[in-house]
């Protein structure tokens, strides 16, 4: 039977993870990480400093997604989104190390606002905020 692989995250990785709830722009902008199977280390795959969700339909990975969200009051809030994606066809291994090292980079990494995706096709803005919606 196949165990649950738990992946560490990595050190350099945590720090950037850090930075990036606390800066200071204001535009949409993403940090996308993978595994290294080898390793057994989540890393940084890309960091997106201006991006809107076309970027991600072909991922299969982790997001952390800053995004900036007009309430229907006219406030304006930035939630740090992390986004799990886990498409169809994926090699079982491969989704065994994702979905054993989630919680993990979920509780490095502080976040609230999570989200799994199964068809990155849905990935749109329309579905960000309907989730959202569900925190306000």
């Amino acid at each position: 039977s196949e165990s649950l692989v738990v992946c560490d995250v990595a050190e350099d990785l945590v720090e950037k993870l850090r930075k990036f709830r606390f800066r200071k722009e204001t535009h949409n902008a993403a940090i996308i990480m993978k595994i290294d199977k080898d390793k057994r280390l989540v890393v940084l795959d890309e960091e997106l400093e201006v991006c809107s969700f076309r970027f991600f339909n072909l991922r299969k990975t982790f997001i952390v997604y800053s995004y900036k969200y007009q309430h229907d009051d006219g406030r304006v809030s930035y939630p740090l989104c992390f986004i799990f994606s886990s498409p169809l066809g994926c090699k079982p291994e491969q989704q065994m190390m994702y979905a054993g090292s989630k919680n993990k980079l979920v509780q490095t990494a502080e976040l609230t606002k999570v989200f799994e995706i199964r068809n990155t096709e849905d990935l749109t803005e329309e579905w960000l905020r309907e989730k959202l919606g569900f925190f306000h």
